[in-house]
């Protein structure tokens, strides 16, 4: 059940693989999916054919049931690495893990260059990653849980500005945060 929160393991509240759907309450552009470029997908069928160059020797059939079994082995895997990253009922989602809003300070989108900054030379290993090789653009989110040891996540998103903007959005107003106060203490 997506509202109901886990174990809290290093500040993120973690959740079972595949109970969350990349559709937001706040419209469609509050998540997105990080699902392979074409590129990716022709490196796959490239392997695949490899795969069956293996087993050509022993006739047409096995080499074509092998780039089948190989290219479609190859698939699911990158389907299963491909997470989401969104806002949901209040929360930052970046895969399996997730954060609430009120606890998110800075919001920088980042280019594909500031993104290999951020993931190379000036990475805190204390971050939380979330970075797709096939994916340029980023988010950098700072955490201001002063209890949770990360400062900061690095999430891959292909839209950055607009996942900036429904953090934002989901961001409770100057009342709400009254009432998010009494709820937590």
């Amino acid at each position: 059940m997506w509202g109901a929160p886990g174990p809290w393991q290093g500040g993120r509240v973690t959740s079972p693989p595949g109970q969350w759907r990349p559709t937001p309450p706040h419209g469609p552009d509050a998540g997105e999916r990080l699902r392979p470029t074409p590129w990716v997908w022709l490196a796959v069928a490239v392997l695949a054919g490899f795969s069956a160059v293996v087993a050509l020797p022993f006739g047409p059939t096995p080499g074509l049931v092998t780039f089948g079994v190989a290219a479609a082995a190859l698939g699911a895997v990158l389907l299963r690495a491909s997470p989401s990253v969104g806002v949901r009922d209040g929360e930052f989602v970046a895969g399996r893990a997730h954060v609430p809003v009120t606890l998110l300070g800075n919001l920088v989108p980042l280019d594909a260059e500031a993104l290999r900054r951020q993931a190379g030379p000036q990475l805190d290993a204390r971050a939380h990653l979330l970075l797709r090789g096939w994916v340029r653009g980023g988010l950098r989110l700072e955490l201001v849980d002063p209890q949770d040891p990360t400062p900061y996540w690095l999430v891959s998103a292909r839209h950055p500005e607009r996942l900036a903007a429904a953090v934002e959005a989901a961001r409770p107003g100057p009342g709400d945060q009254a009432a998010h106060s009494r709820q937590i203490g």
